[in-house]
């Protein structure tokens, strides 16, 4: 039970839900879209969430689209995790993003989780943007100015930067980085559910490494200049390793109940040298 009183509709276009958060920030009330509703819920019952209205995007068809166009594969933002790694499609059309979702939380909650609602989420780990981060995707945003498409290095940096009441419709990638050669690994505190002390996402295209982290730091990144250290192929792969951890501010670095910040860097460590090994780049 959720202990605050709130509005909550349903929007069946993206025009209606539009609509709908005009017409409650008009009643100056505070809303929130909802999609797969776990933070929200799980924030709001904590007493650390409130809002005056709701507005459901699960609904649009826009945002439930599971499609390739040109070579683009299109993934709206309401799709499930349950659902993006189950559908048949996914281990030819987006392996790597099939492999990091389907290590976020349990099976339970990735039936509720959305795409969109990892990206905007609260919780710091964001994994479902590392590969997105690393193949360059596009992100299709909807709000009161109007519709627009923005590279996902534009629209996320640190957190998903959203301008009031707008919310993700889509994400589009192309097919030369969702069918690179990739590799994901998370490594936690213990079994085989949790949160991450360290999860990447890698990919090799064009010889080189890219690769996007999560559990590092209090957000998840992917920095070019530790990628410049990594695909440094004359020099050893531990110098490479050292030099690229160095990049990261030592503050930056998580020390919480999960790991030590020096746990953390040997975790790193270890899973900088696997991915080079697993991509070739060693």
């Amino acid at each position: 039970m959720i202990p605050i009183d709130f509005q909550y509709v349903t929007a069946h276009s993206v025009t209606e839900a539009i609509r709908q958060y005009n017409q409650f920030s008009k009643s100056d009330m505070s809303t929130r879209y909802y999609s797969g509703g776990t933070e929200i819920i799980t924030l709001a019952r904590l007493h650390q969430l409130t809002m005056d209205a709701v507005i459901d995007i699960k609904p649009i068809p826009a945002a439930q689209v599971f499609s390739v166009v040109e070579e683009k594969l299109f993934l709206g933002a309401a799709l499930t995790l349950s659902q993006i790694t189950s559908h048949p499609m996914m281990s030819s059309a987006f392996p790597l993003l099939q492999a990091t979702v389907n290590e976020i939380a349990d099976q339970t909650a990735r039936n509720k989780i959305t795409l969109g609602g990892n990206l905007c989420g609260d919780i710091i780990y964001r994994e479902a943007v590392l590969p997105l981060l690393v193949c360059d995707s596009k992100v299709r945003i909807a709000g009161p100015n109007g519709a627009k498409e923005e590279p996902i290095h534009r629209i996320f940096r640190r957190t998903m930067q959203l301008k009031p009441g707008e919310f993700i419709v889509q994400i589009a990638t192309d097919k030369i980085y969702r069918c690179a050669p990739f590799f994901h690994v998370k490594r936690r505190k213990m079994g085989e559910v949790g949160y991450p002390i360290v999860s990447a996402a890698a990919i090799r295209v064009h010889g080189n490494v890219r690769i996007a982290l999560s559990g590092v730091c209090p957000f998840p990144f992917r920095s070019r200049t530790m990628e410049d250290w990594l695909n440094q192929k004359h020099i050893p792969v531990h110098q490479r390793v050292e030099e690229a951890i160095r990049i990261i501010p030592q503050e930056f670095i998580l020390n919480d109940y999960e790991a030590s910040r020096e746990y953390r860097r040997f975790v790193l460590r270890t899973v900088l040298e696997e991915t080079l090994h697993q991509l070739g780049s060693a």
